[in-house]
């Protein structure tokens, strides 16, 4: 039994080593996409026994899956039919500096994160941002980055913002969640990203700039039913999740697997669309098997045992404030470099469990959705939604963020997101 437990545990680390080098290494030959890598890791996780194949149908979360699909088709309409563009041109006419314009990017994404998931936003995002920084002068990596990190932080500051905020709301027995998520994160979110702002604009020397450009945002628009439809099945979604996840936090009929109500909206527009093979072709597949294999790798590092130890290490006992929202903290920002935040938070709120967390104590529960959100502005693999980003960039529009050049300014925002979340917590 000892020697079958170290075989995981050595097994599993490898698999972590592996991922962090071959990111590293990456920076330096960007043409092997993310997903090829994280492929290669379920290879590793599978051969070596740690998941067996009969179990990949209970770790590949088809709820995911389908949220994707179903997302990135409605995005890809939108896309195709020009309406992001016109969206893209119509917000940067509305400022009259280079920097306001990089300022208001940061809330408009940030916002928009906080009310519509922030993997929906990660799929529609990239185009905008990019033709946001196109014609307001600024850098195309710097507008990508810029991105990442603003639909990390935005949000935040509610429960259906993101998935483990979600997870938090529903599992932790919290009273009134979307009362304690929005009057106490509220502010230091907003504080957050303009500060993140400010970072991204000195770290990527981004000049101050008058703007002065004759933009007709309709004219960009070029399949007017394609925009409607885009626009309708967009809404629709947005709609139905929020009112969906109101309706499970108040103890309603609901739909448990959510993320089948985007795929079911799409599956209503691929006959309606001008082109429904050139629709379905829109979808990144780069990203849906990144997904499929980080289910898989994820689900190995968790068996190898690796993972739980830390847990105990940093947190046994919360009777102490302050101790536990610094132990929380630096758990939720190590850990979720290892397996990204959500299914970091899905096996810490077992453990919190089995330490008898109460539902009331709302300081933990919000230092625990905060940290570990804003842990995903340290790496790449810290959220979903970077590498959801990160793929449309490259597959699409041949603009990358190594991981290199987003942990040397993700470095410095996950600290500035930290020692201003802390304080606010405490006050709880």
């Amino acid at each position: 039994m000892i020697r079958l437990m170290d075989y995981r545990s050595v097994t599993g680390s490898f698999v972590i080593m592996y991922l962090v080098i071959a990111l590293i290494l990456r920076s330096r030959r960007t043409s092997i996409p993310v997903w090829s890598l994280m492929a290669f890791s379920s290879f590793i996780v599978i051969v070596s026994g740690l998941i067996s194949i009969d179990e990949l149908k209970e770790v590949i979360d088809m709820n995911v899956i389908l949220f994707l699909i179903g997302m990135f088709s409605i995005a890809g309409l939108m896309e195709a039919s020009g309406l992001l563009e016109a969206i893209s041109y119509w917000f940067v006419g509305k400022f009259k500096s280079r920097v306001k314009v990089l300022i208001a990017s940061t809330y408009l994404f940030g916002l928009l994160a906080a009310v519509a998931v922030n993997d929906t936003v990660a799929l529609i995002g990239p185009p905008i941002a990019l033709l946001i920084g196109k014609v307001a002068g600024i850098d195309p990596k710097a507008m990508a980055i810029l991105l990442m990190f603003s639909l990390t932080i935005g949000s935040v500051m509610t429960p259906i913002g993101n998935p483990q905020n979600v997870l938090i709301a529903i599992d932790s027995g919290m009273p009134a969640p979307f009362v304690h998520f929005i009057t106490k994160l509220f502010i230091p979110t907003m504080i957050n990203l303009f500060l993140t702002a400010l970072i991204v604009k000195r770290y990527y020397r981004i000049t101050d700039a008058e703007l002065n450009v004759g933009l007709i945002p309709h004219e960009k628009i070029r399949n007017k039913r394609d925009a409607m439809l885009g626009t309708i099945g967009l809404a629709l979604t947005i709609a139905a999740l929020i009112i969906n996840d109101v309706l499970e936090l108040y103890g309603y009929p609901h739909v448990s697997e959510r993320g089948f109500i985007p795929f079911v909206i799409s599956a209503g527009i691929y006959p309606l669309a001008s082109n429904p093979r050139k629709l379905l072709s829109s979808i990144d597949w780069g990203t849906i098997v990144f997904f499929i294999t980080m289910f898989i790798t994820m689900a190995g590092i968790w068996e190898s045992g690796i993972v739980e130890p830390m847990f105990q290490l940093f947190l046994s006992d919360t009777s102490n404030k302050l101790s536990t929202i610094l132990s929380m903290t630096l758990t939720s920002i190590i850990v979720s470099q290892l397996i990204s935040n959500v299914p970091f938070v899905g096996l810490y709120l077992n453990y919190l469990r089995s330490l008898d967390l109460a539902s009331d104590n709302i300081s933990a529960w919000l230092t625990l959705a905060a940290t570990s959100t804003v842990a995903g502005n340290l790496t790449l693999l810290g959220a979903a939604s970077n590498i959801i980003v990160l793929e449309a960039l490259e597959s699409r529009y041949n603009v990358t963020v190594t991981f290199v050049d987003f942990i040397k300014v993700g470095s410095i925002v996950t600290v500035v997101n930290v020692f201003v979340y802390i304080p606010f917590l405490y006050s709880v």
